[in-house]
């Protein structure tokens, strides 16, 4: 009996990587939204104030339209995988800060006192800045990994940048800040850019030291102590920020600075304890700092009695001291904004002076468009800090991780600094509200920090590149008798 053999050939097919939508279209919907929503409020604002849709409406509309037009090419040409929210939140909340910094503008007090008038053409010029660094970003780094060559030299550009506002005759103290170079006509604050400098220095070091930074010595109710020669680099780091509030009596930046720090070292070790010593740190170096800084100390008592500053203040007392009324009459805002707020140009945040379309434009916000407004725009921040954190957990490289993590938890602090100040929560630290308020150095900034979120969230994005075929496989042949 004969006994047939059959020798079918079994090619091996190639398995490709399973693909993953771009999600361009998707941004550009919401990039739609992001322009139409700042147009109306424009329109809103003018027809409250002067009964009349603003005669610079169309430009408006166009300007903030071509801007993130080109934004949107740039990202569908240069990274095309990358998360589709980012563009579109930033672009609203820009949009929407132009809205009220126009809005201020129109205030009679405030042009009185040469603190409005031309802020925000100049802001809409900022922002053009800011998204053309945005572009240049895109365009020329192609792979966020190349900046952890530069870990050491980070470490060097971001003390520079902190240490220019302290040179005399280029460092300039407003308010009894002194975080402002003056070159000019214009201040710039270094701070805005040395938190991303900063940011990709902490990504290399912890990189490369995380392993010997989360060992632990001893465990201490509940907790893993680090070892005495580990405790160098987050000393170094709280020594640092407990110069920069004392020789430029900045509270924001030293918080930002320190706290993203102890965010970062959490991430890369997985240590509570880091958590720990950072918050005990950080509370000790701004009490002590507290106790013999009088421009500190004036922020403390006006968030511990806003009105005993406010009636001082408005007494104009002789004791030497500066007291401030802004805090009171922020809270005033916020309370006469109820629920649904007064409506877009129909509130008195201009009695705040000269710091309404800055540091207290969120005062604003809350009056105008009350509860409900406050709410929805703390959301949209909300939104970036979480898809700056979901792109963390995506990044496939440690270092794009905690660059990441390093730049959403920077981003989130300042959101929470500023708005914590504003609403009575915490002493005011004199820092802008990242796209919304008046400022070159902030506006220009973020949009290089979203830069960069975008070029990571792309890289962790893109599906890997499928395999290439083994000729060899091609002439496998499996006998069955």
């Amino acid at each position: 009996m004969s006994s047939s053999t059959n020798t079918p050939t079994h090619h091996t097919s190639t398995i490709g990587s399973i693909g993953t939508p771009s999600r361009r279209n998707t941004e550009l919907a919401l990039l739609v939204f992001a322009v139409v929503i700042p147009v109306f409020a424009y329109a809103n604002v003018g027809l409250a104030i002067n009964e009349t849709v603003p005669p610079g409406l169309l430009s408006y509309g166009l300007g903030l339209a071509l801007l993130a037009g080109v934004a949107h090419l740039v990202v569908r040409k240069f990274a095309p995988y990358a998360d589709p929210l980012l563009l579109p939140l930033a672009t609203l909340l820009n949009g929407l800060g132009l809205v009220i910094i126009w809005r201020l503008d129109q205030s009679k007090l405030l042009q009185s006192i040469n603190q409005a008038g031309g802020s925000a053409p100049r802001q809409l010029m900022y922002t053009a800045l800011g998204i053309a660094l945005f572009v240049g970003v895109l365009v020329f780094l192609k792979d966020h990994r190349v900046l952890q060559r530069y870990t050491y030299i980070s470490m060097v550009g971001a003390l520079v940048l902190l240490l220019l506002p302290l040179v005399p005759g280029l460092g300039a103290n407003i308010y009894g800040a002194k975080i402002w170079i003056s070159v000019g006509s214009f201040t710039i604050q270094p701070g805005e850019f040395a938190k991303i400098v900063l940011a990709v220095f902490f990504a290399g070091y912890l990189m490369v030291k995380r392993d010997a930074l989360a060992l632990a010595s001893r465990r201490f109710m509940g907790l893993y102590l680090p070892r005495g020669r580990d405790l160098g680099p987050i000393l170094v780091v709280w020594a640092i920020s407990i110069l920069i509030l004392v020789f430029e009596t900045d509270l924001g930046t030293s918080l930002l600075f320190f706290g993203m720090f102890v965010i970062m070292l959490y991430v890369a070790t997985e240590r509570t304890s880091w958590i720990v010593f950072g918050l005990l740190m950080s509370a000790v170096g701004a009490v002590g700092v507290a106790s013999f800084e009088p421009h500190i100390q004036t922020r403390v008592q006006a968030w511990l009695d806003p009105m005993r500053e406010y009636q001082l203040s408005r007494a104009g007392t002789s004791d030497g001291i500066v007291h401030s009324e802004q805090a009171m009459q922020a809270l005033w805002a916020f309370g006469s904004g109820g629920t649904l707020g007064t409506g877009l140009g129909q509130g008195h945040s201009e009695l705040i002076r000269f710091a309404a379309n800055s540091d207290f434009i969120l005062a604003t916000f809350g009056e105008e468009l009350g509860l409900a407004g406050i709410m929805a725009v703390l959301v949209l921040y909300g939104l970036i800090v979480e898809r700056g954190i979901r792109t963390a957990l995506a990044a496939r490289d440690p270092f794009g991780k905690l660059l990441a993590v390093g730049l959403s938890g920077g981003f989130a602090l300042q959101v929470f600094v500023v708005a914590g100040g504003v609403m009575g929560l915490i002493p005011l630290t004199g820092m802008t509200m990242p796209f919304v308020a008046y400022g070159g150095s902030s506006v220009i900034a973020n949009w290089v920090l979203i830069s960069i979120l975008i070029r990571i969230s792309d890289t962790a994005r893109r599906p890997a590149p499928a395999p290439a075929p083994n000729p060899d496989a091609e002439m496998t042949q499996v006998v069955r008798p």
